[in-house]
């Protein structure tokens, strides 16, 4: 069977299983997704094992260490996927919501009703557990879907495949309403976002590269983010001690995420006592630093940034730092830089905090909070299918509303109109 064969007849098993999801009762979807976070516990170790595999020919193909870090599932993160698991489970179950029934003056109601999207074709890179996470959210909110992972974890996603299969078996659910891609060839991501009879909405997840080339083929509605350059602004009026552990943690708590801080910036009536701190923290974790000239002339060991600089997702331990007058630069610079992903304040002023929250145009805008916090499983999401930086159809991490839309419902008694 060619790849085309393939990929339709992965298709067709979709659209069947996800008109059975979509009548699904909550009951049997919840217990679905307990059954997989059993299959998943008990086949952790073989889980790793293949994971391990996929380690040891990424280091041979010279991947670099934030993508094997992406790739790696840890025994914390494959105990993460089971909780996401059985938090998505415990999550109320979105489908059939009415919301906004009101009388008209013909004396009809009319309301709204949400409802699944259908099949959703789901592409990533390197994370495995992406493969559970969007089984999860996807199974929850009574889609079907087509997981294509890459090439780079076909081992680790095959193990995860099986133990979700096994699951839904013992739910009594059908098996392709989760099926994940077992061809490596690069075809197979060319026939899914084309596949209009089959596929309702694409979600990338992945670089830049991956993303581009989605949006710029796909014949289907995509979800996507392009980057995570994300900013933290520590206003003249913060809290040195907060505004140091924020800028801490959303740096270097985890590099090769795209909710780390990418560019830091510091209000000049306050940079010369917060930027020396910060500096010598940050190189005591080996963080390149490249400044603006007036962070250069505070921060001795700071390389001078380039325009290129304020444009760049690192996912590496490297920030750039730019010292700004006020607050409006610093809106200005996030407004014009930033990828739309998540930006933080950190201010003890509560007027400046209300107008960054109103005025930065991005889909997670915090206050006194790290940018690692803009994650589904920290939003109480249950999980996550991706950060959406599109306006339409969802923004921000998409979780299980985001995986529906909504129909209009007429509720009448006999009603005809006039």
């Amino acid at each position: 069977m060619d790849v085309k064969q393939y990929m339709q007849q992965l298709g067709q098993q979709a659209r069947a299983a996800g008109r059975e999801i979509s009548k699904a009762e909550s009951g049997r979807k919840n217990n679905a997704l307990l059954k997989i976070a059993e299959a998943i516990a008990a086949g952790s170790a073989e889980i790793a094992s293949e994971n391990r595999k996929d380690l040891e020919a990424g280091k041979q193909n010279g991947m670099d260490p934030a993508s094997l870090d992406r790739l790696e599932l840890t025994p914390a993160r494959i105990q993460a996927m089971i909780e996401g698991l059985k938090q998505v489970a415990a999550l109320p179950d979105p489908v059939g919501e009415i919301t906004n029934l009101n009388y008209q003056p013909s004396g009809i109601q009319v309301g709204q009703m949400r409802v699944p999207l259908g099949v959703i074709g789901i592409i990533y890179e390197s994370r495995p557990n992406v493969t559970v996470d969007a089984a999860a959210l996807c199974l929850k909110s009574g889609n079907a879907c087509i997981l294509r992972g890459g090439s780079e974890s076909i081992y680790s996603n095959r193990a995860i495949a099986a133990a979700i299969a096994s699951g839904l078996a013992e739910a009594g659910l059908p098996q392709q309403a989760v099926q994940v891609v077992e061809t490596t060839d690069r075809a197979a991501v060319g026939e899914l976002i084309t596949m209009k009879d089959y596929v309702d909405v694409i979600v990338p997840r992945g670089g830049k590269s991956l993303i581009e080339r989605i949006s710029a083929e796909a014949t289907i509605p995509v979800i996507k983010h392009l980057d995570g350059i994300c900013h933290v602004y520590i206003d003249g009026k913060a809290d040195i001690d907060k505004a140091v552990a924020i800028a801490m943690n959303a740096k270097t708590h985890r590099y090769g995420v795209c909710n780390a801080m990418e560019t830091l910036l510091v209000a000049e009536s306050i940079a010369a006592t917060v930027l020396p701190i910060l500096a010598e923290q940050y190189t005591a974790k080996n963080v390149e630093l490249r400044g603006c000239l007036k962070t250069c002339s505070l921060i001795k060991n700071a390389v001078r940034a380039t325009e290129e600089d304020w444009h760049t997702e690192y996912l590496a331990p490297i920030l750039a730092i730019k010292i700004v007058a006020d607050i409006d630069e610093a809106i200005a610079h996030i407004n014009h830089y930033s990828s739309a992903h998540t930006e933080a304040i950190v201010t003890e002023d509560y007027t400046l905090a209300r107008r960054f929250l109103r005025e930065v145009d991005s889909s997670s805008v915090m206050v006194n909070a790290s940018t690692r916090f803009a994650d589904g499983f920290e939003y109480g999401l249950g999980a996550e299918i991706g950060i959406s930086t599109d306006k339409l159809h969802a923004r921000g991490p998409v979780g299980l509303h985001g995986l529906t839309s909504l129909k209009f419902i007429v509720l009448g008694d006999g009603h005809i109109r006039q």
